[in-house]
């Protein structure tokens, strides 16, 4: 292994559902499963889908700029044309945002994208991009 990857397990409440939602929708090989859990690969990182009904429950949200985003989430730093891509895809599939593709901080340093869906359980997922990845983690 060349660098840290990330493993996040989290509760769905259909491993079918599942399957469609991060393999078909979001393209994410599936890896080893069982009649419990299923393994992704979440852009080389390891997500793991647990068959939880009873944890999963809505999530709580907080404000930013002006938005409800959702306190507990998880996704993806992509490339801007990457990010351009998934979410014409998702919209195409006619998914529903959390909160639609829009540009924070436009023409500014930190300059970025964001967009944050649902999966079929209820988790959130945000999906950002940054035109200076350098900027990823200025103050």
């Amino acid at each position: 292994m060349t660098r840290p990857r990330f493993h996040l397990a989290f509760p769905v409440n259909d491993l079918a559902a599942a399957r469609k939602f991060y393999g078909e929708l979001l393209g994410c090989r599936e890896g080893r499963s069982s009649a419990n859990w299923v393994d992704f690969d979440f852009h080389e990182h390891q997500i793991v889908a647990h068959l939880a009904p009873e944890e999963c429950a809505s999530v709580s949200a907080g404000a930013v700029d002006g938005k409800q985003v959702p306190v507990r989430h998880f996704g993806l730093l992509l490339d801007w044309s990457d990010w351009e891509v998934l979410a014409a895809r998702l919209k195409a599939a006619n998914q529903d945002f959390i909160i639609d593709p829009y540009v924070r901080f436009e023409g500014e340093p930190g300059e970025q994208g964001t967009f944050f869906v649902r999966d079929p359980a209820g988790n959130a997922l945000e999906f950002k991009t940054f035109r200076d990845e350098a900027q990823v983690f200025a103050s």
